[in-house]
């Protein structure tokens, strides 16, 4: 029996109006930030192999470093769009290809429950966070940790409509399979080269203002 609907979501820079690993390097890393980010640009070395590598290096304890998550500015909107999709019917589900270390004191911050995260899992170790993937794991993915797209086309076998949100290049096969897409920065250029429409958002009281006015969508099932 297929559920009516489900949103999926991207976190970093979606969710949060900055990603984490960029709030750890404007606060550590700063002498070092532009080469770091040189690497990461031009693919020395993977997504998976700078957040590890950053994340491993942050050098405080542990109640340190919850300091530094609840510092990720969190879009004061998320919440309310996820209570409105749960309140619906709907299922909201976070994927990201960061940690689920800081998402889930995030969430518990802020008071927010029944979120599905599919995340790299990471865990507290050497006064960093160590980010342990499995390679033989279903959703692996070399170059993030996690296949957005592979997570996405598995869950949404169970509903009628999907909606995604992202702001970046991982989101983009994802997003490509979704009813509506609600698409931040880079990921606008992205969908426009395949053509594939999208709702363009600055944050999440856009998504809300789009929510309230299309409450067709959460009766009509278009798949």
């Amino acid at each position: 029996m297929t559920k009516q609907f489900l949103f999926l979501s991207d976190f970093d820079g979606t969710l949060s109006e900055k990603d984490f690993f960029h709030v750890i390097i404007d606060t550590y890393f700063q002498k070092d930030s532009e080469k770091l980010y040189a690497d990461w640009d031009h693919k020395v070395m993977t997504d998976l192999e700078y957040l590890s590598r950053i994340f491993q290096s942050i050098g405080r304890d542990e109640a340190g470093i919850d300091e530094d998550i609840l510092r990720i500015p969190f879009d004061p909107n998320a919440k309310k769009v996820i209570d409105h999709v749960q309140r619906l019917g709907g299922d909201f589900v976070v994927i990201s290809a960061g940690t689920d270390y800081y998402i889930r004191r995030i969430f518990q911050h802020y008071g927010i429950s029944h979120v599905r995260i599919f995340s790299n899992p990471g865990v507290y170790a050497n006064r960093g966070i160590r980010l342990n993937v499995d390679p033989a794991g279903k959703y692996y993915s070399p170059l993030y940790g996690v296949d957005k797209e592979k997570i996405a086309r598995d869950l949404m076998q169970e509903y009628e409509t999907v909606f995604y949100a992202g702001d970046s290049r991982p989101d983009l096969e994802a997003a490509l399979l979704a009813d509506t897409v609600f698409a931040k920065g880079k990921l606008q250029p992205l969908l426009d080269e395949k053509k594939k429409p999208y709702v363009a958002i600055r944050n999440f009281a856009d998504v809300e203002d789009y929510l309230n006015r299309h409450k067709e969508v959460f009766t009509d099932g278009s798949r």
